[in-house]
């Protein structure tokens, strides 16, 4: 038919359009975002671009869900805007047969966007959770290297080593600088070596260095020589934290025994499923919402639409909220919001069908049809 492959092809192209548009922005964001950890040394520089790919692609759902309503809402005014939609019902077609092609169009979609809700949003979290805990407990001997200064992990203590023979353990030229208990100390060394402790500890111990401690100016400066300075550069492997909910899978969600724990697995199982029938029910919404009177050619119908998208988002994350909470249960919280939308969109969709009768006459035309 020639009115759903018009259809099917602007909604394609659409779609298509807007979703590179908000993953450039995002993009844009997490850019500044992510640089900014990487500058006050929350992240690694080097794991900046796959912090961005595996976020962006987190987002993924979130994005397409988006990407569908903003583009329905938008061929659809174009329709009326251009007066195409009065062609299309003078052929004898009403707003009601628009909603076949669009499901036909949006539920691959919508199939997609619970794929991405339930696999990959879980797993981009837990990778970049994983890197960024890497970094975090990264042991200082990672970050010697001959000839540069590097900062430890917590940015009390700054190494600097001319040269290292990792073979022997042995080190030369060597400088420390400690600022823990807000008291500074360097020590300095021509030669050193690396010890390993059974318990699985790493120092490194300078030979006939000086130690200096405190400011110069101040009385309390003091100059030490010593035989034998140790300073410790790694301790035992700390174990990764267990995951959070947004990281865990949805088996791992559902088969949690403690109730503490479990509440805020249920949130997040909530959002996961609540995603694709947002997007069906903002789907729908959309449909009645971008009616333009061709005459005005306004475009208060964007204006509603971000009106009912932030409402139903936030909605949706509040509840949520109030699920990990332990204040609404799992299966009470699943499908209000959900069933309001769809009423809401019934509602609307019985209001554009005949505008002559009084609006609460369009919503029982069962009634009166038959009179």
């Amino acid at each position: 038919m020639i009115f759903e492959q018009a259809l099917r092809r602007e909604l394609s192209m659409t779609t298509g359009a807007v979703f590179l548009v908000l993953v450039t922005i995002m993009i844009t964001t997490l850019v500044i975002r992510i640089l900014g950890f990487a500058a006050n040394g929350v992240v690694n520089p080097e794991d900046a671009l796959v912090l961005i790919a595996l976020a962006t692609l987190g987002y993924f759902a979130i994005l397409l869900t988006v990407s569908l309503f903003i583009a329905v809402l938008i061929v659809l005014v174009r329709w009326y805007k251009d007066s195409e939609m009065i062609v299309w019902f003078t052929s004898g077609l009403s707003i009601t047969n628009l909603i076949g092609p669009i499901l036909r169009f949006a539920i691959p979609l919508i199939i997609i966007i619970a794929i991405l809700a339930a696999v990959v949003w879980p797993w981009a979290n837990r990778e970049s959770s994983i890197i960024s805990q890497r970094f975090q407990q990264r042991d200082d001997v990672s970050m010697v290297t001959a000839g540069q200064f590097k900062e430890s992990a917590k940015a009390e203590r700054i190494f600097f080593i001319e040269s290292l023979d990792v073979d022997k353990g042995e080190v030369k030229n060597i400088f420390v600088a400690d600022t823990r208990n807000q008291k500074l100390s360097v020590a300095v060394a021509a030669t050193g070596f690396i010890e390993n402790a059974p318990n699985g500890d790493k120092s490194i111990v300078l030979l006939k260095g000086r130690r200096y401690e405190g400011q110069p100016t101040q009385a309390n400066f003091r100059i030490l020589e010593f035989e034998e300075y140790e300073t410790k550069i790694r301790g035992k492997e700390v174990a990764a934290p267990p995951p959070r909910d947004r990281e865990k899978n949805i088996l791992e969600l559902i088969n949690e025994v403690d109730p503490n724990i479990k509440r805020a697995n249920l949130g997040e199982l909530l959002w996961r499923i609540g995603l694709p029938f947002m997007a069906l029910g903002l789907v729908l919404i959309a449909i009645p919402l971008a009616y333009v009177n061709p005459r005005l050619g306004n475009y208060t119908a964007m204006f509603y639409a971000v009106l009912v998208y932030l409402i139903y988002s936030n909605l949706l994350n509040l509840t949520q909220n109030y699920v990990s909470q332990g204040r609404l249960e799992f299966f009470v919280g699943l499908w209000p919001i959900h069933l309001i939308a769809f009423l809401l969109a019934y509602v609307l969709i019985r209001n554009r069908v005949n505008p002559s009768l009084k609006w609460w006459q369009r919503q029982l035309p069962w009634i009166f049809q038959s009179k």
